[in-house]
């Protein structure tokens, strides 16, 4: 079952009478990375109850007799070894040191034995191959790191590899893709286990989404298994990516390959973990993807230039590996990447010495100047304003006994913002006696120096 799914394959064990449900194991290797090694030690390892998160007991292994060196030469103690995971009703492995070596034979038996006794059995990233030499993948869907997953099905053929998914649920045995998303699955386990209630207080407290939309595939790369400089359908699959601007089909790569379509689509499918038809679009969506970030052409254009017969269909496939429609990604693309340096040019509103002001004062709020208006007396007018409708003030005062109208010039509007009209401040906006008339009274906005108005 994939992480998009609601049921849960009816394929659990009984669980021992000797294992406990809430007790989580943790399978440690030496050569783990220490990044996917921490996920279930932070997950099931710290009480968290206060924040409505029930509490696991963890219990951490060491999978091996020797020191347990991890990134960077770190040296690890486990305070438990194999024994203890005959207590355990989940037992995760966050990874594995090599895709290439075998795994110790004592803890595959240990694993085998907890799947058999009820247990369940987690694979983060590359331990899914811990999991497949253990023969618990066999003939069950499953997934790893895009990047490993052809290797993973080539070398055990009898796995159902999909890159395409964070993580894969089936039922006693679940799998995750590549680093943050042995987060997505130990989130996922917390979320069968107590609900989606106790997950969201858990993601809050991690600070991270209760539940990512999508897969890998917006990941993937053009990246292949090292095996196949060796394969006889090297030649096709790099004919392939060169000619990706040329409309072609899966029958093509056969007859280039001198195959039968099915023979063709079993053979590629062993090497690279993906149907044929399947890689194809998606090297053609990433293509695409390439296009609308360095280049101007339109979408039609870009359509052309992957080998999509229509628009239509790039559209398609696109918001489908990529959740977003070609014109959407672009534009998001290029707002978080100006281009000719406009991202080191000041805004208006905004000083290079002053960075906090662009978060005070946006453009799109700066008043619209009146002929013959300074940019500061504006902004004096439309804070008065403000003032004006809270207050009721009058921001124009009658003209003082005897008829004399107050300011006259270009700049007459501005002693009437501030209250310059007369004796006594008509709606107590003047200056108060003694004092000078200048703009140490007036109305301040964040940010604004004070100088004199000339």
């Amino acid at each position: 079952m994939s992480q998009d799914s609601t049921t849960v394959p009816e394929t659990a064990r009984k669980l021992s009478g000797r294992r406990r449900r809430e007790i989580v194991a943790v399978l440690l290797f030496s050569g783990g990375p220490i990044f996917e090694s921490s996920i279930p030690l932070s997950v099931f390892g710290i009480d968290r109850q206060d924040a409505g998160v029930p509490r696991y007991r963890l219990l951490v292994c060491a999978g091996e007799d020797v020191p347990l060196r991890t990134t960077g030469g770190l040296e690890l103690t486990a305070p438990y070894g194999l024994e203890a995971l005959s207590r355990a009703g989940t037992v995760v492995v966050p990874a594995w040191r090599s895709i290439t070596q075998p795994p110790p034979t004592a803890a595959l038996d240990a694993l085998r034995r907890a799947h058999e006794e009820g247990a369940r059995i987690v694979g983060l990233c590359t331990g899914a191959f811990v999991l497949a030499a253990a023969g618990l993948l066999d003939g069950r869907p499953a997934t790893t790191h895009w990047m490993y997953a052809p290797t993973l099905a080539k070398r055990y053929p009898s796995v159902h590899v999909d890159p395409r998914e964070l993580f894969v649920d089936d039922g006693d045995v679940l799998t995750s893709a590549g680093t943050a998303a042995g987060i997505d699955l130990c989130l996922h386990i917390v979320r069968t286990d107590h609900g989606a209630d106790a997950a969201g207080a858990l993601a809050r407290r991690l600070v991270v989404p209760p539940r990512r939309s999508g897969g890998q595939e917006r990941y993937l790369d053009r990246s292949l298994p090292e095996e196949i400089g060796a394969d006889p359908l090297a030649e096709v699959v790099a004919w392939a990516l060169e000619h990706l601007h040329e409309q072609f089909d899966v029958e093509t790569l056969a007859a280039r390959a001198y195959m039968s379509r099915r023979t063709f689509d079993r053979r590629f499918r062993s090497l690279t973990g993906s149907a044929p038809l399947q890689w194809l679009i998606t090297q053609r969506v990433l293509q695409a993807q390439r296009l609308l970030e360095t280049s101007d052409y339109s979408v039609d254009e870009v359509a052309g230039r992957c080998g999509f017969r229509s628009p239509v269909a790039l559209r398609g496939h696109f918001r489908r590996q990529l959740g977003s429609s070609p014109a959407a990604y672009r534009a998001a693309y290029r707002a978080r990447r100006p281009q000719n340096g406009s991202a080191d040019r000041p805004e208006r509103g905004e000083r290079p010495d002053r960075p906090d002001r662009g978060d005070r004062f946006e453009r799109q709020d700066l008043p619209e100047q009146r002929p013959g208006e300074s940019s500061v007396m504006a902004m004096r007018r439309t804070a008065m304003a403000g003032v004006h409708a809270v207050t009721g003030a009058s921001l124009t005062p009658p003209p003082p006994h005897g008829g004399h109208s107050g300011h006259s010039g270009p700049g007459s509007h501005l002693g009437h913002v501030t209250g310059h009209g007369g004796p006594g401040g008509h709606g107590g906006l003047g200056p108060e006696p003694g004092k000078p008339e200048s703009d140490l009274y007036s109305p301040r906005l964040p940010g604004q120096r004070e100088r004199p108005v000339g």
